[in-house]
């Protein structure tokens, strides 16, 4: 059986620049299928599966955002953690220009433009994370620390209960 070539992203491209060991996994993007599709593909706990989202302050600032696949975020908590009035989602047209990645295949490293990071505490404790590779269909596995170590994010308990 052949290989499976997988994608140079930036993102790859950004943890071989700082010498990050990580695992590609490519599976069967689906339009909406989000986190659960990659873990019912891949057999993975969803809750190890963590979703990167642009988001922006009431002023327009972006800023990333990195959850539980099998979670959703409190803005309000996060707005509160930040002393912002309002977090919201970015359209998806202004989150990829600040990422210079498509919705959907978002990924923390090697964005198109520096943005704060904010990360919910809990995933700080897992040893091992699945996040997008920045591509639609291209996950990658890395150690916890090592992905908080490049990106260091402010860690915030922001799940919605």
């Amino acid at each position: 059986m052949a290989k499976i070539k997988e994608p140079v992203t930036q993102a790859v491209r950004a943890l071989r620049a700082a010498g990050i060991a990580f695992e590609g996994h490519p599976y069967t993007y689906v339009d909406g299928g989000g986190t659960a599709q990659f873990a019912r593909e891949r057999d993975v706990d969803e809750h190890l599966v963590i979703k990167t989202l642009i988001m922006e302050d009431e002023e327009g600032r972006a800023l990333i955002v990195l959850m539980h696949g099998d979670r959703e975020v409190s803005t309000q908590a996060l707005a509160r953690h930040m002393g912002a009035k309002r977090i919201t989602p970015c359209a998806p047209a202004i989150a990829e220009r600040h990422s210079g990645y498509k919705v959907g295949g978002t990924s923390p490293f090697g964005t198109r433009r520096q943005m704060p990071v904010y990360c919910e505490a809990g995933i700080a404790e897992l040893p091992r994370v699945y996040v997008n590779g920045g591509k639609r269909g291209y996950i990658i596995s890395l150690a916890t620390q090592d992905m908080l170590a490049l990106l260091a994010p402010t860690l915030v308990d922001m799940a919605r209960p």
